[in-house]
């Protein structure tokens, strides 16, 4: 077969092993033929290709990115978008794709895989935040970055006596939050499932100064308090009909300093949690995830997704993968309160 390979949305680490094993393993073991689709779903939109060969992926396992690029494209938000697809995939011989993304780009491949495209998917968001799946790489890495800069801004915040808010990504899903929150020992995690009271995280962060520590906190963007509405850069939407997020950070900086008379500031870590080198988590998920694309492809499982369920990778409808979101559940979050103040 001759297959297509593309990596939609958000870009993250571990992409570049994704495609390697795909194609590694589709060559060597199953004599396939790959061309790599570029930026998205703009790719087989545009008929954007390059060459992507054994030759193609050698040392990419450890890079960061992808090296067909990425983009929000929607190819339902175009006129004539779907035909285009399905006429370029055909003149250039393409008998099937391995879409690599999140929930846009996977809701995107789940569609076309109801209208007759043979499509495979691959499950990718730094957010974790897709069903059917424990986890998807590049979380692990995110989580890792947010840690390690949580850890240096608890040696500056006690140097200054102040509180410091850290942002860390997490539109509707709190992952990133929770997880980097718990590992670095932040006395507050804001989530976007559970809209917060101000007044108590002020009494969490008086409550640690009274104790001569400084105050950590650690919200997701996509955080709202309980009276008021989600901060926002701007009104405009993508392609998915998504807002940009950003400023929630700096917004509750500057309440916890008005209402406790004490300096906070507010970092916003924003795509540093995307980019970089993965970690080894992400790199042994992601090849483990590409071998086993391949396996679905060369069987002609279409319409599925790989996905880790414990230490197994196992396929799933991708129409199950993308119906919701998976999001922090309750009692998860009531573990981590336990330690807040």
């Amino acid at each position: 077969m001759r297959i297509g390979v593309l990596t939609g949305g958000g870009d993250c680490p571990g992409l570049n092993a994704v495609i390697r094993a795909v194609v590694r393993k589709g060559v060597g073991t199953y004599g396939h033929e790959f061309v790599g689709f570029k930026d998205g779903w703009k790719g087989p939109l545009e008929g954007l290709t390059k060459p992507l060969g054994v030759q193609e992926v050698r040392g990419i396992l450890p890079r960061g990115g992808t090296i067909l690029g990425s983009s929000r494209t929607n190819p339902f938000k175009i006129e004539g978008g779907v035909e285009r697809i399905k006429k370029n995939l055909a003149e250039m011989g393409v008998d099937a794709l391995v879409a690599i993304g999140g929930e846009d780009t996977l809701g995107v491949a789940t569609k076309l895989d109801e209208l007759g495209v043979k499509v495979v998917g691959v499950p990718k968001t730094i957010d974790n935040d897709l069903n059917a799946t424990d986890y998807t790489f590049g979380f692990d890495t995110a989580v890792n970055i947010a840690m390690e800069a949580i850890d240096r801004l608890h040696t500056t915040a006690e140097s200054h006596h102040r509180t410091v808010v850290v942002e860390v990504m997490g539109r509707h899903a709190g992952w990133i939050a929770l997880h980097s929150g718990l590992a670095g020992g932040a006395n507050v995690i804001l989530l976007p499932e559970r809209p917060f009271d101000l007044e108590k995280v002020v009494d969490h962060v008086e409550s640690r100064f009274r104790t001569n520590y400084s105050p950590i906190i650690v919200v997701a963007e996509g955080a709202v308090p309980a009276e008021g509405d989600m901060v926002t850069l701007g009104g405009e939407l993508d392609a998915f009909g998504h807002v940009r997020l950003g400023g929630i950070g700096t917004w509750l900086a500057g309440q916890i300093e008005k209402r406790t008379g004490k300096e906070a500031r507010a970092v916003v870590l924003g795509h540093t949690q995307r980019g970089g080198t993965p970690t080894a988590f992400d790199r042994v998920l992601a090849t483990r995830f590409g071998l086993h694309a391949i396996d679905a492809v060369h069987e002609g499982d279409w319409g599925k997704m790989v996905g880790l369920s414990g230490t197994d990778i196992v396929r799933v409808p991708l129409v199950e993968a993308t119906r919701e979101l998976k999001t922090v559940p309750v009692e998860k979050y009531a573990e981590a309160e336990v330690l807040f103040g």
